[in-house]
């Protein structure tokens, strides 16, 4: 039997499936495209755009219509003023974006069309013949200025590449617009407008557009201030450039180089004390603060109060502040007289001086609110020792007794000290401090508040003042003062502290519109059709301090005039020093006529009548006092005169015996004497009870 040796023949392997060895190649692709991803982001990370420069720029400040207030130079003195994309003329931008980088809004920070055209004419000519740098790409040479070269431009194109990633198109277009230069310390197209056009680039006319595009690839080569020729071929280049890419007509091409080459003008500096703290105070990425400064009043107010302390030495300077009543806007702000004058860098409005009597009326307000005082309640006004504290006038004569009405109108000091007594010192600052105003003493030592506060002892700024006298306008109602547009609406509808009632503001406000004015001002209840003002006057010790604040039309003024280094003045007060410009800054903020509030009853409560109980003793003489010598500027029927003033009601005045005709315009007793000399002043009234007062009367020569 023949066996066959059969060959053993193997088992094929099964065929692959169509496409299963592609798996593993698209899994690696994947995979290394992801590395690469997570690696391009972690180089970026690792390595960000230096954004220094975009940090270290300045916003505007600008006034309540959009009128620019100031801003702030950055590092060597350079205007690097912040884009705001709001405010910047949309046709500007669209040209910008055609004539720079068409395809802008598309691309990721790089322009692969640009980059292709840029390669082959520089193969062609041998030289590179145009450029392929994008606004991003621009954006991130000027965050991180480095040599032109080709290195360079790499770098340029990874940092467009980051910007894209982290910014929007608006941001990084905002950016060129802040950084980009115009020649000299100009950076940023605000400024640059600002500078050469005088106005915001918020409407700009073809060549001024055409101008603003052109500056920044050669700004001092075509500086128009220094290079106007090259300045206007350079203009004529982008205009031609805008007629090719489709966004200006060629006529309007030919009126736009017709335009004139502007010269440089420098920026605003008005509110600036405010306006630079609040430029100082602006979040990075904010381009413009829009304060509550009312522009056209800032600017009137400004030379007043350069005048004002022109006139009081060389040595003197001047603050004023205007509040809204209604939304505690600050319309006005005057730090100082000027930067040419000694201290004016200081702001005065946040200086800590003393209020001298100003805050007397707050201390009558509380006493009203309580029921300790009724503006009718007779006071002491004599030579009287509290503890270790034995305050005087301001002239050294006492009253005797005074109504708290006399007290504060003629800022008699004995009773305003005695009224503060009854609050208790610690009560009335604590008060004032709940409306968010901090009374500071001169040495810090002293924990308890004193008697003084009633007359100035203690520092308060005149921010903090014009706080507590716009709630006085409102009822006794204080808020925070407003010196944004945002700030302004908040206030608006807030509620604010409460710090008296407005039955008892009321009766201090009546008192305060009674106060005789300024000399040289009739009364304003006398004056038709003005508004009524109702305002307090203070001086410090050594005549540091003049201060006037008041209440009219709805706004709170307070006016200060001094030295910024706090040195003693001779002689001058703040009726004299500061009242008379409180009134001028009234009449600039243009108050609208007010009827004159009705005046109160004029008699306290039985519980009230008087502080400590006596006896009626007729009427009180207060002005001249008894014994005096009064300086008059003339004699006769053509003189001004003297207002005489007394308490009790239905009063006859004698003369040397002989009656005293009221004045005929004011209705008021006014003394006009013939000579100088020795008179008996007496006055009477209708149940035969009298005062009388031996007075001097001393004239010019």
């Amino acid at each position: 039997m023949t066996t066959a040796n059969a060959e053993t023949t193997p088992t094929p392997a099964p065929s692959p499936i169509q496409g299963e060895g592609k798996v593993p190649l698209i899994t690696r692709l994947l995979t290394g495209f992801l590395a690469a991803q997570v690696g391009v982001f972690a180089l970026s990370a690792a390595f960000p755009p230096d954004m220094s420069r975009a940090k270290r720029s300045s916003p505007v400040v600008l006034g309540e219509r959009g009128a620019w207030l100031r801003a702030l130079p950055v590092e060597d003195g350079r205007w690097r003023v912040r884009a705001d994309l709001e405010r910047t003329d949309p046709t500007f931008l669209k040209r910008l974006v055609a004539v720079e980088d068409a395809r802008f809004r598309w691309h990721l920070g790089v322009d692969p069309i640009a980059v292709v055209r840029a390669t082959g004419s520089a193969i062609v000519h041998g030289r590179v013949s145009s450029g392929a740098s994008t606004l991003s790409m621009q954006t991130a040479r000027l965050l991180e200025p480095r040599p032109r070269n080709l290195g360079s431009k790499l770098i340029e194109m990874v940092r467009a590449a980051q910007l894209e990633s982290r910014l929007s198109k608006d941001e990084i277009l905002a950016l060129y617009l802040t950084l980009a230069p115009y020649g000299g310390n100009l950076e940023g197209v605000r400024g640059a407008s600002l500078s050469y056009f005088g106005h915001e680039p918020s409407s700009l006319t073809d060549g001024e557009q055409a101008l603003l595009i052109a500056l920044p690839q050669a700004p001092e080569a075509r500086r128009p201030d220094r290079r106007p020729e090259a300045a206007r071929e350079a203009r004529r280049a982008v205009l031609d450039k805008m007629v090719r890419a489709g966004v200006l007509t060629n006529i309007a091409a030919v009126e736009a180089e017709g335009e004139l080459i502007p010269r440089r003008s420098p920026f605003p500096a008005m509110a600036w004390h405010l306006a630079g703290q609040q430029a100082a105070a602006a979040p990075a990425s904010q381009p413009s603060v829009l304060t509550t400064i009312d522009p056209d009043l800032q600017s009137r107010l400004e030379p007043l109060a350069a005048a004002v302390a022109a006139g009081q030495g060389p040595e003197a300077t001047a603050a004023i502040i205007v509040v809204r009543i209604r939304d505690r806007a600050v319309r006005a702000l005057v730090g100082s007289a000027g930067r040419d004058r000694p201290g004016g860098w200081v702001d005065m409005t946040s200086a800590v001086r003393s209020p001298g009597s100003a805050l007397k009326p707050f201390v009558y307000a509380f006493a009203f609110d309580d029921g300790m005082l009724a503006p009718d309640t007779q006071i002491d006004d004599a030579q009287t020792r509290f503890a270790d504290y034995q305050p005087e006038n301001f002239d050294r004569v006492f009253h005797g007794k005074v109504t708290a009405r006399e007290a504060l109108a003629y800022s008699l000091n004995v009773p305003a000290v005695a009224t503060l007594e009854k609050i208790g010192p610690e009560a009335f600052a604590a008060r004032l401090e709940a409306g968010g105003v901090k009374l500071l003493r001169p040495k810090a030592e002293v924990k308890a508040a004193g008697l003084a506060l009633a007359l100035g002892g203690a520092g308060i700024t005149l921010r903090d003042l014009a706080t507590l006298y716009a709630g006085l306008g409102d009822g006794g109602v204080v808020k925070p003062l407003a010196y944004t547009l945002d700030q302004a609406r908040d206030r608006e509808h807030q509620a604010g502290t409460r710090i008296a009632r407005p039955e008892a503001v009321n009766q201090v406000l009546d008192i305060l519109r009674e106060a005789p004015g300024p000399r040289g001002r009739a009364p304003s209840a006398l004056t038709r059709g003005g508004p009524a003002m109702a305002f307090k006057t203070g001086t410090s010790y050594g005549f540091r301090d003049a201060v006037a604040a008041g209440i009219v039309g709805g706004h709170a003024i307070v006016v200060w005039t001094g030295r910024a280094d706090g040195g003693a003045r001779g002689g001058l007060t703040g009726r004299d020093a500061a009242l008379p410009t409180l009134f001028d800054v009234a009449d600039l903020v243009g108050a609208p006529p007010t009827a004159p509030r009705p005046i109160a009853p004029k008699s306290a409560p039985g519980a009230l009548q008087q502080l400590r109980t006596v006896a009626d003793e007729g009427p009180r003489l207060i002005f001249p006092p008894d014994g005096a010598t009064v300086q008059v500027e003339g004699l006769g029927k053509g003189s001004r005169g003297l207002v005489l003033a007394a308490g009790g009601e239905n009063l006859s005045w004698y003369v040397d015996g002989k009656p005293l005709a009221d004045d005929p315009v004011g209705g008021k007793p006014v003394w006009r004497p013939a000579a100088a000399g020795f008179y008996r002043l007496r006055v009477v009234d209708d149940q035969g009870r009298a005062a009388s007062a031996r007075v001097r009367i001393r004239a010019p020569g």
